[in-house]
């Protein structure tokens, strides 16, 4: 048995060897995430509010982006982007096919959140920004948008988890994330285990990270509003 701990110790330290290629694999998943993010942010409040629009044609747009990306998969996107595109003459690189793809993914779901978060907000609140005789712009950035932001934060947090996840799948189009540099270094050392179960400690760490930021986004916009943040009691 000791044997063996000392064997995979030294293991380890091969793959540790290899920190630079690991700090850039780190560098590129979290400006893939961050980007891929910022997209599906934007996306989900254009579709959600396409979603519950007076006009039947725009919420049968969103409809229709709806349906279509949450539908079918996200690595098939990715691919679609950046391999059969460029054959109708329309070229991306690696790292924008891969935000263009799992933020319009992600920005799907998220449409949803928005949608049952603007629903979620009291028929009063609807009728009182009428009352005031606010525009429709005025009444949902000053007093539908404000309270719904509370209720979707957390969802929105788990669409971010899951993101993040998604990420991982973007080195099959040759974005050098800590998956594919994972590959690298198993082709590199003959090892599997040992350069797969650090990208694992890695991926942990900026989720913890991410899910610790959410949490003080979610206090902050609770603060001085009866609202329930998820997993207090």
């Amino acid at each position: 048995m000791p044997c063996i701990i000392t064997g995979q110790i030294f293991f380890m330290k091969e793959v540790i060897a290899f920190y630079p290629i690991l700090i850039d694999g780190t560098i590129t998943t979290i400006i893939l995430t961050v980007l891929s993010a910022i997209l599906a942010l934007a996306i989900s409040f254009v579709v959600g509010l396409s979603r519950i629009s007076k006009f039947k044609i725009v919420r049968v747009l969103a409809i229709i982006y709806l349906e279509f990306f949450r539908g079918s998969s996200a690595l098939v996107q990715m691919f679609f982007i950046y391999f059969v595109l460029p054959m109708w003459g329309i070229y991306f690189d690696a790292l924008t096919a891969g935000v263009i793809a799992i933020g319009c993914n992600l920005g799907a779901y998220g449409s949803e959140v928005v949608r049952g978060g603007v629903l979620a907000v009291g028929k009063e609140q609807h009728e009182a920004s009428l009352a005031l005789n606010y525009s429709p712009y005025k009444r949902y950035r000053h007093v539908i948008i404000p309270q719904a932001i509370p209720v979707m934060i957390p969802t929105f947090g788990n669409l971010l988890i899951e993101l993040l996840k998604l990420t991982a799948v973007a080195s099959l189009i040759t974005i050098s994330d800590l998956t594919f540099m994972a590959h690298i270094i198993r082709v590199q050392t003959a090892l599997t285990l040992e350069p797969f179960l650090v990208i694992l400690v890695i991926y942990f760490i900026i989720a913890s990270i991410l899910v610790k930021i959410v949490d003080i986004i979610a206090k902050k916009f609770s603060r001085g509003r009866n609202i329930m943040i998820a997993g207090e009691n």
